[in-house]
């Protein structure tokens, strides 16, 4: 694609969140305010994590792939990886990433537990567990959801996190913080302290 073409292409999904929601289904953008990353949170994240060149980020629990492809847009020095349990969801995030022209994004269907966090060096967690709770909104009722798995992956994110080296940064949006170690330390927030940064140490 040209250059300029490119440009207009680019600004045309990326000019607004209401713009862009419109890369997806109606079912799907209705789901946006509460599921999806707003674009100027995976700006500010994105800043936070690709702050050094070629960095692998990855989104635990990438739903749409929203934020991994709004950070590759805004930070395009790094390769973004959004792993999601909904094989759906997967299918739309990566022709959404076709559509844009997006090369650095990568998409898989997986359950977080069954990748190696140790493969990745900077990570971005959008509360994804929290619709395990009693009481919340639900993407679709193609998973089980159970306040046991609510803390068992909460557990196992925390045991992985501590276990990786010392400068893994950490960006959290609307996160209890259960899953964040001791060992990750509080380096700045955004947006009434909803969106939060951390470094190992």
């Amino acid at each position: 694609m040209p250059v300029l073409q490119k440009k207009l292409h680019d600004e045309k999904w990326f000019g607004s969140d209401e713009q862009f929601d419109l890369l997806y289904p109606g079912p799907i953008r209705a789901l946006a305010q509460r599921h999806w990353t707003p674009l100027h949170i995976a700006r500010k994240a994105a800043n936070f994590l690709a702050a050094e060149a070629n960095v692998k980020i990855l989104d635990i629990g990438s739903g749409v792939g929203k934020f991994c492809l709004g950070a590759a847009y805004y930070k395009p020095n790094a390769f973004y990886f959004g792993v999601e349990q909904r094989n759906s969801l997967v299918t739309l995030a990566e022709t959404t990433r076709k559509t844009l022209h997006l090369e650095k994004v990568f998409f898989q269907h997986r359950n977080f537990t069954q990748l190696d966090l140790k493969h990745y060096d900077h990570f971005y967690f959008y509360n994804s567990f929290f619709e395990n709770l009693s009481g919340t909104n639900k993407i679709d009722d193609s998973i089980e959801y159970s306040g046991e798995l609510y803390n068992y992956y909460n557990r196992y994110l925390y045991r992985q996190l501590d276990q990786l080296p010392a400068g893994t940064r950490l960006a959290t949006y609307h996160s209890l913080e259960d899953e964040v170690p001791r060992c990750f330390h509080e380096v700045g927030s955004s947006m009434d302290n909803i969106l939060k940064y951390w470094i190992k140490v």
